[in-house]
């Protein structure tokens, strides 16, 4: 089977349109809440089960998801999973009760859990070595772009239709990943056709989806919540033990859900934990400057997603220039020559760059400038578009055809988990530093509670008391707080800067003009013989 560079090239075109709408939900169905309350009569904790539904469905689901696609196919299953998530997308559009809701939320989990590693899995089989920083790096700024996209769009549409047209917008784009991706992505799986690790697959289910819950709850409820240390200690006893049944399985020569050898090649251990401190970091950013933009400085949502457009505008650059330095490059008479850098520096400087921008931002002001947010918040993407494409390259450049779809699927349950860490740690560092900052004296009881619940709670009790010197203490008490998030967002920053000179490789341990396989090398319709082109 011959496969064209520019078809491999439009390949990925496909691939990035699954990634964008699963990005695109992720980022506008809290724009949707407060109508979704009103319209359903939804309580707060309907509410967060609307949102967390999701998220549990995909931490127990995303390492199975990435072993079928080694088993049965990459490309039938990304298709199975983009119609769950079409189907599902418009179920939620019309849900009529808050239970219809949770469920239709939940199964869209299940489409989402398969295409983020699938999206990944397939760029080692379409892409040599040379090529995947190119690929990986439009993988990332497609996933980047929803952020702000999603409440650009779906402010638009609340303004002007029902709530559920917020899911809506998933159907065209689903549509047309679909279409591409039946006719533009060439099939692909593993060989071997390896085994269902049952075991394997129930416990890691089980330890991510307690895992996750642990940290959701306890960003809810408090680190003090009976519930929440008990689910994350039993999810974190059942990952060490989903460890162990892992090697037992490897040493008896089956095939385990997740192949822990891929540990012992340094590019993969650094580049996924790299990976991984990037979402930490990035989703604490993306979790405090739309509250900043909307409670301090009283923008819209569309004004909120407008002003994160310097992000990706940062992260743009970053990656191209990132991505043309460690390509090789053509001198005199089409001689192709080394790379101007490789891949450890372009991260280890992106993420100093991320430090500085950290810095800058924890030094924010409620008096200061619009112009200096988006400043600061431009050179944050200039960082993320050096530090995260380069980082996941590595580790999936270690990746060999057979396993790509569940390696992928590691890599990808890290970053996950990963976020969802970083936004439970990082948002409770807002809220108490938002808390011990706001001085509630002389408030009734109830109004002293709302105003210290949140930021926008504290905004509403102001406006409503009319009190001008309690909504700039309110604003005041939030920057205080973001500034201290903002400043441990910094630290992880250089401390993965400093594990980037450290202990990434120089290179990885795949030569860079080998092709990947997959495809190349087992391909689902054409001889093993054959290459692409």
């Amino acid at each position: 089977m011959n496969i064209s560079s520019s078809r491999r090239w439009w390949a990925l075109a496909a691939i990035a349109a699954s990634v964008l709408v699963v990005g695109l939900d992720l980022t506008v169905l809290n724009l949707a809440l407060p109508t979704i309350a009103r319209d359903l009569n939804a309580s707060t904790g309907d509410l967060q089960w609307i949102s967390d539904s999701y998220s549990l469905v995909i931490a127990a689901a995303i390492l199975p998801a990435g072993l079928l696609g080694d088993r049965y196919g990459r490309r039938r299953l990304l298709l199975v999973a983009l119609v769950v998530f079409l189907l599902s997308s418009a179920a939620c559009a019309y849900a009529a009760s808050v239970g219809e809701l949770i469920a239709a939320r939940a199964v869209m989990g299940i489409g989402a859990a398969a295409v983020f590693p699938l999206a990944l899995s397939v760029l080692p089989v379409l892409f040599t070595q040379e090529e995947m920083s190119r690929a990986v790096a439009v993988i990332a700024s497609t996933t980047m772009l929803s952020f702000p996209i999603g409440p650009i769009v779906g402010g638009y549409l609340l303004d002007h239709f029902w709530w559920g047209s917020v899911f809506l917008i998933n159907v065209p784009v689903v549509l047309i990943a679909v279409v591409a991706v039946v006719f533009l992505l060439p099939e692909s799986r593993s060989s071997t056709r390896p085994t269902v690790d049952y075991a394997g697959l129930v416990v890691s289910s089980g330890g991510l989806t307690a895992l996750t819950y642990g940290f959701i709850k306890a960003g809810q409820a408090g680190w003090g919540d009976a519930i929440a240390l008990t689910t994350m200690v039993a999810g974190a006893a059942l990952l060490a033990g989903f460890v162990w049944l892992e090697r037992r399985v490897t040493a008896a020569r089956r095939s385990p859900l997740v192949d822990l050898e891929l540990f012992r090649a340094a590019g993969f251990r650094w580049g996924t934990i790299l990976a991984t401190l990037v979402s930490f970091a990035m989703f604490g950013l993306l979790f405090a400057m739309p509250l900043y933009f909307q409670d301090v400085r009283g923008v819209d949502a569309l004004g909120s997603g407008v002003r994160l457009l310097p992000l990706v505008g940062g992260m743009l650059i970053g990656m191209v220039g990132g991505t043309r330095v460690q390509s090789p490059r053509k001198g005199p008479g089409g001689q192709v020559r080394q790379p101007l850098a490789g891949a450890r520096p372009v991260v280890a400087i992106g993420f100093f760059i991320m430090t500085a921008a950290m810095v800058l931002g924890a030094l924010t002001t409620v008096s200061s400038s619009t112009g200096y947010s988006e400043a600061w918040v431009a050179i944050a993407g200039l960082g993320l578009g050096m530090s995260m494409p380069s980082a996941m390259n590595i580790a999936l450049g270690e990746l060999s055809a057979e396993r790509s779809g569940s390696g992928s699927a590691l890599i990808t349950a890290m970053r996950q988990v990963g976020g969802t860490i970083g936004v439970a740690i990082l948002g409770t560092l807002i809220s108490n530093g938002y808390a011990s900052a706001l001085s509630v004296q002389g408030l009734p009881a109830a109004a002293a509670s709302a105003a210290r619940s949140s930021v926008a709670g504290g905004v509403a009790v102001a406006e409503k008391l009319g009190s001008a010197s309690l909504l700039l203490e309110v604003h005041d008490a939030f920057v205080h707080g973001m500034d201290i998030m903002l400043w441990a967002c910094g630290g992880i920053a250089l401390a993965a800067a400093l594990l980037a000179v450290a202990f990434l490789p120089r290179r990885s341990s795949r030569p860079a003009s080998e092709p990947s396989a997959g495809v190349l090398a087992a391909p689902v319709d054409g001889p093993a013989s054959q290459r692409a082109e």
